[in-house]
This record gives C-alpha cells, structure tokens and sequence, in this order.
C-alpha cells in the first residue's frame, strides 16, 4: 500500500493569487481538499491588460489570506502536510517572488520538502488529477501567454512538437477584443459575441496554415482584425468580426492539431489508445471544444478536457505536479530561483518573430 501524500500548492505567475491542499491517498486516489483563487480582473481592467507592478502588489496583499483559507477549506493541518510545490516560472518575475518566498517560508519553517514547479508542467499534469490517463499522451496547452502541442511522456519528460512563433492564443483574443472595444478580459466576450454574428461576415488570414509543421501563429491575424475594424459600423459588424474571428481560429487549430496528431503517432506507433488533452484558459471556449472534439474523432484520439477550474490558472495542478515530482524525488533547494522563462522542452529551439523558418 502506498503512503499517503498531501501537498499544498501556491501560484502566482501572473494575475491570479491561488493556494490549494491536494491529496493522494493510499490507494492512489487524488483529492482535491481546496483550491482558492483570488482573481485581480478588477485591478487591471481600467489599462485593458495586467500591469506586473499591481499585480504583484495584489499578490503580497492576498498571499496569506489565500493560503490561509486554503488550509483551513481543506481540514489539513499544515503541519500534516507531505510538502509545500510552488509555480516557479515561467510567469512575471515579481510576481513568481512573492508566491516563491510564501512557499520557502513555510517549507524552511515546517522542515518540509520544497518543489520548484513549472507552470506548463502544472497544465501538462493536470488532467491525471481527474483521470489516472498513461503516458505518454498529446498536449495542446493554449492560454493567455502559452500556445504549444507538447508530447508527455512522463513527469519531466516533454517534447514539444510545435509551438506559437508570436502571440499566445488567449492573447490574440484579448487582443481582438480590445480592438472591438470590449473591456479587459476580452476572451470570454468574444465568444459571446460570436453567438450573434455571422462567421464568413470578414475574411481574415489563416497565418503559415500548411507550413511549419504544427507551429502557431497568430499576429498576423490579429493585424488584419485591427485593419477590417475600420470598416465596422454598428454592434453587429462587430458581433460579425467576433464570429469570423473565432471561426478562422477554429480553422487554424483544426489543420494544425491534426498535423500535431500525426506527429504524435509517428513517434508512438506501439500505443494502444491516443490522448488529446486541451488545457489553459482558452480550452473552456465552447466551440474551440466542440471543433476539438471533432478533430478527435476524425483521426482516433480521446479527447480530455480538464474541469474549467483546472484550466485556467489555479494551485491545485501546481499540488499536484509537485506530488507527482516528489514520488520521483524530484525535490529541490530553498535557493532555487525563479525562471521568468522556463520551456518544458528544454532542446527545443526557441521560436519568435519573423526570423522563423517558415518552411
């Protein structure tokens, strides 16, 4: 029989303060106890995005509030605890500070192991929180500062397959939104609006749609949203600029998780089943969903959703990916420090800007 493992996990990469108690049974079932998360929308929305400087304010405000009803939802003592994971990187320097020294803090103090945990790592994981899936499995993790297809084999074994060259896809939304004149965070209200409009309402481009592999790229896109705005003249070309916004991403993840997929298979000819897990903020987008699933079913994956509250930023998969790290003895130093930018896949080239081989 296993031993029992109770984490608490802290996050703070951006604008989300987040404190959660998980728990691994014995018999290896996972219970999450907590999960707080205190959302700063309010803060930022006067300057239409996150203002690192506030939202670090906001965090050491919050920060042992958080963690306090964390402890106290969860029934825990926190001396009863196996660990303390914190989100390490990547994420806003000074904002990764303030979680970081929560976590020493209370890791020094209680004599208890302390896990630098990788964000994308915390996403990567998170679906074996809800479902004991096997390794490996196919990631497309797409949130407000991340759009990657990542191969996960194993707890700190990832390969990515192909990654956005410019903005994240979340970005891209708020973006869009900020364009169309719809208050910070815009994302969700795109989707909303989209309900009303009509998708072949504008053209938009489908950036290196059948080159580069299955990488992303979504400034172009959001370039020529900025260039057809001139044209809008009412709330419905505006509910039409959504629609064919959301429509063409659609499009553009359709062709490359497929090309994602085939990768995926040529280097995994001997699995049995084949996972497609779709986590980050955007992946509680419902037609992103239902086009996803779609894509699923068209080429023999399962498809796996993470629960809307594992999606978007949160402390429980940074709990969770810390007891997955300690059952490898994957345990780091107090003087570890954090990494404003830290891929998963660390010989993977990095990709930005127009120097990009498109090829």
């Amino acid at each position: 029989m296993k031993k029992e493992l109770i984490f608490l996990g802290i996050e703070t990469s951006c604008d989300e303060t987040a404190a959660s108690i998980v728990k691994e049974d014995k018999n290896g079932k996972v219970h999450i106890l907590s999960n707080i998360i205190s959302s700063q929308v309010e803060e930022h929305k006067p300057f239409g995005g996150v203002v690192p400087e506030l939202a670090a304010r906001s965090h050491v405000e919050k920060i042992d509030i958080i963690i306090k009803k964390a402890i106290e939802k969860s029934k825990v003592p926190l001396k009863a605890i196996t660990g303390v994971a914190v989100t390490s990187g990547p994420g806003l320097l000074v904002c990764l500070m303030v979680g970081m020294s929560a976590a020493k803090t209370i890791a020094t103090f209680l004599k208890k192991p302390f896990l630098a945990i990788n964000h994308l790592e915390g996403h990567a994981l998170s679906p074996r929180l809800v479902k004991k899936i096997t390794f490996p499995y196919l990631l497309l993790l797409i949130s407000g500062g991340h759009s990657q297809f990542l191969e996960v084999r194993g707890v700190n074994k990832y390969k990515r397959l192909g990654t956005t060259i410019d903005d994240a896809l979340g970005e891209a939304f708020d973006k869009t939104a900020k364009i169309l004149g719809i208050e910070f965070p815009g994302g969700p209200q795109i989707e909303k609006y989209a309900e009303n409009g009509d998708k072949i309402g504008f053209v938009l481009p489908k950036p290196i749609l059948h080159t580069s592999g299955c990488n992303l790229s979504f400034a172009g896109l959001k370039t020529a949203v900025l260039h057809a705005s001139k044209k809008i003249k009412n709330k419905q070309d505006k509910y039409n600029m959504a629609a064919s916004f959301q429509h063409t991403i659609n499009e553009i993840l359709k062709v490359k998780c497929k090309k994602a997929m085939e990768m995926f298979l040529q280097n995994n000819k001997k699995n049995k089943e084949n996972y497609f897990v779709i986590a980050g903020g955007v992946a509680s987008n419902k037609t992103i969903r239902k086009n996803l699933q779609q894509v699923c079913a068209d080429m023999n994956f399962k498809y796996i959703f993470p629960p809307a509250e594992l999606c978007t930023d949160n402390a429980a998969m940074i709990a969770w990916a810390g007891i997955e790290r300690y059952k490898k003895r994957l345990v780091d130093d107090v003087t570890f420090a954090a990494r404003p930018r830290w891929p998963l896949d660390p010989k993977a080239p990095f990709l930005k800007g127009s120097g990009v081989n498109h090829s």
